[in-house]
């Protein structure tokens, strides 16, 4: 059998998983949503039939005051059950176990309510909390007691206690956060108390016959966090306490380490798990940047933990298990830890999705049912919006032939995965090609759309998904053999000196600083330099596992990177990843200029000023990454043929390179075409 560990049964003693799949924890944004349980079970049950073997559903608070927002779900009160039963009626339908995940935000809580183990805010939320005085804390415990029971008669198998990420549980773990005087203050063992009792007063209200996951910090990755010798502690007073599994938690959300980002190594926490096997006997978790079969199936196969958690994966791909099981990994869609529809739209408030598969949380609302006049459609353009849109359309049993003029496939996606800590744009790429070969969409590389081809056959509509160009900057000497775009530095069509200006600060900007200066020696393909880059100690005897970090070398290149604006640079990042970025460029030694005015580009270099102080940047080339413009070029030719012409993707907005928007626009345009 394909992935044969990874797709093996578990004891739990008191009940059995198909798999040692866990589906993690994530919020949806559904939770809050109007009917959002209605949807949210429609969710779900996408992801038990397609095979996964556990799930955890994003965290409920157990009181008001332990809401992640002001409208934060909670689950305190008989009446709210009912909601619940859609969910667990929905994934028990399938061979799938679920859980739901209580959490307490603490002073995370973005809400002036918010409470916390000692009046310290978090250096993410502007609340400062209150501190909980003894009655609130034996009452909280309570509630996590309660909320457990409300949810077991919800027809969860379980919940699971969030110790970690540096929510309310492990600020009272933590000196970093806790610093009380009072039974649950003071040393590890009394800060302790608090998770404790909790597993414990659980246990005793729901049984023995219900799953307790707890979610342990494992490596908090901030100052003052635990040093390993209390993890293990901890672990070990958890499985006498009454848990059933313990899942991996890594960082806290305000630490300064990326853990989840499309940059961070695949399976790089694995073996933190690894070092806690043996020290208890209970089934552990493994989590963290884990997206592919094969990569789950060594972490299993090599004894690093005995299941491993996913949680974005099946955003990406709800059939991920079913798909392993048959042996066709290579039609999984594999989540690229983007961030930019899920983690980035849930820290703005909205519903998650996927950039790469738009129907993530939108079951009930996007969805491709055959159509009653099948057409034959041309697409023009292989990049993400025109394979996209050939998939989508073919299953709605339209007939697709996809044009592109290039010998491959992949658009903006060919240049985006050449930046260090990018590859996995690679993996959707070679989604999309087998997905092509297997739905039956004619591919016809090397090959543009004119009307010269259209005259030679008969197509009902023209879907136009021709990308973008870069974007021109009209300043003298810019038109100098020295000045690339680029897209040509990125397709090795540059000869460039050790001094570089690269021409806009946005996300282009950044990635072409972060590609010229690793140099093609991509971090995230090697675990050890990277967590030397980010100082992560990997023996664990540091307090939150924090080392001095050794940046990479960036050998002689100096790069200066310039924009006109006068805000931050990369201040339109993403929200939950800008902050990585800027953290690189700034590592490499990258020169940031704001507010500038570009007056011409000579044998001397770059002449510019800021703030009316003319300055000559000593450079040997420039570099446009001042954004790009729609590729409009056979627009009107196309709609002179007299077939109705639809723009999807680039070329009908040319914002910053923008995958989500484009593959979202196609599968709108599938739904209804």
């Amino acid at each position: 059998m394909a992935f044969e560990k990874l797709l093996s049964p578990l004891d739990l003693g008191l009940t059995q998983l198909s798999n040692r799949v866990l589906m993690g924890s994530m919020h949806t944004g559904l939770e809050e949503e109007k009917n959002g349980f209605e949807k949210l079970a429609a969710f779900y049950e996408e992801r038990a039939k397609g095979g996964v073997g556990l799930i955890v559903t994003g965290g409920i608070s157990p009181n008001f005051r332990g809401r992640l927002a002001p409208n934060g779900c909670q689950l305190s009160f008989p009446w709210q059950v009912k909601k619940h039963k859609q969910v667990t009626a929905a994934v028990h339908k399938y061979d799938t176990k679920i859980c739901m995940q209580i959490l307490h935000a603490g002073r995370y809580g973005y809400h002036p309510f918010n409470q916390a183990p000692s009046k310290i805010k978090a250096p993410i939320n502007p609340f400062t909390p209150s501190a909980m005085s003894d009655r609130q804390v034996k009452a909280t415990i309570k509630d996590y007691a309660n909320s457990s029971a409300l949810s077991k008669k919800a027809g969860y198998d379980g919940v699971e206690i969030m110790g970690s990420e540096g929510y309310l549980i492990n600020q009272f773990i933590c000196a970093r956060t806790n610093n009380r005087a009072d039974a649950w203050g003071g040393n590890f063992e009394k800060r302790c108390q608090f998770p404790l009792s909790i597993v414990k007063a659980i246990r005793e209200k729901v049984g023995k016959d219900f799953i307790i996951i707890f979610r342990l910090s494992m490596l908090d990755l901030v100052d003052k966090g635990s040093n390993w010798d209390e993890v293990v502690q901890l672990a070990k007073w958890l499985e006498a306490a009454g848990v059933t599994i313990i899942n991996t938690g890594i960082g806290w959300h305000e630490a300064r380490i990326p853990t989840i980002a499309t940059s961070v190594p695949r399976a790089a926490f694995s073996w933190v798990t690894e070092r806690l096997k043996g020290e208890v006997s209970v089934p552990l978790v493994a989590t963290n940047r884990i997206n592919t079969p094969e990569v789950a199936e060594q972490v299993i196969a090599s004894g690093q933990a005995d299941m491993v958690s996913m949680a974005r994966p099946f955003l990406a791909d709800p059939e991920f298990v079913n798909k392993a099981q048959a042996d066709q990994s290579q039609l999984i869609n594999t989540c690229i830890g983007c961030n930019q529809a899920c983690l980035d739209h849930v820290f703005s408030q909205k519903r998650s999705t996927c950039l790469v598969n738009p129907r993530a949380c939108y079951e009930t609302e996007i969805n491709f049912v055959k159509s009653d006049t099948p057409k034959r459609l041309a697409v023009m353009g292989a990049g993400p919006a025109g394979m996209a849109f050939s998939l989508y359309a073919r299953e709605r049993g339209h007939e697709v032939v996809l044009f592109e003029a290039k010998a491959e496939v992949g658009g903006q996606f060919n240049l985006a995965r050449k930046i260090p800590g990018k590859e996995e744009f690679d993996e959707t790429i070679r989604y999309f090609t087998e997905q092509i070969k297997a739905t039956g969409v004619e591919l016809r590389l090397n090959t543009a759309l004119t009307p010269e081809v259209l005259a030679q056959e008969t197509f009902d509509e023209i879907i136009m998904a021709t990308g973008v160009l870069p974007r021109k900057v009209e300043v003298e000497g810019f038109d100098s053999d020295k000045v690339y775009s680029y897209q040509q530095v990125l397709q090795g069509e540059a000869e460039l000196g050790d001094r570089i200006a690269l021409i806009g600060a946005g996300g282009i900007g950044f990635d072409m600083a972060h590609f010229l200066c690793e140099q093609g020696q991509s971090s995230s393909l090697n675990l050890e330099r990277w967590r030397k880059q980010w100082g992560i100690d990997a023996t664990i005897s540091e307090r939150g596992g924090l080392i001095e970090p050794e940046p990479a070398p960036h050998g002689q290149r100096q790069v200066h990177l310039l924009q006109r604006k006068t805000s931050k640079p990369g201040k339109g990042l993403g929200k939950t990843t800008g902050w990585i970025h800027r953290s690189v460029v700034k590592q490499h030694g990258v020169k940031a200029h704001v507010g500038v005015s570009y007056h011409k580009f000579d044998d001397n270099g770059l002449h510019i000023s800021i703030d009316g102080t003319e300055q000559l940047l000593e450079v040997d080339n420039v570099v446009l990454c001042a954004g790009q413009e729609s590729n409009r070029d056979l627009q009107q030719a196309m709609e002179q043929t007299g077939l109705p012409v639809h723009l999807i993707g680039g070329v009908d907005v040319a914002a910053e390179v923008d995958a989500k928007r484009a593959i979202r626009q196609a599968a709108t345009l599938a739904m209804t075409i």
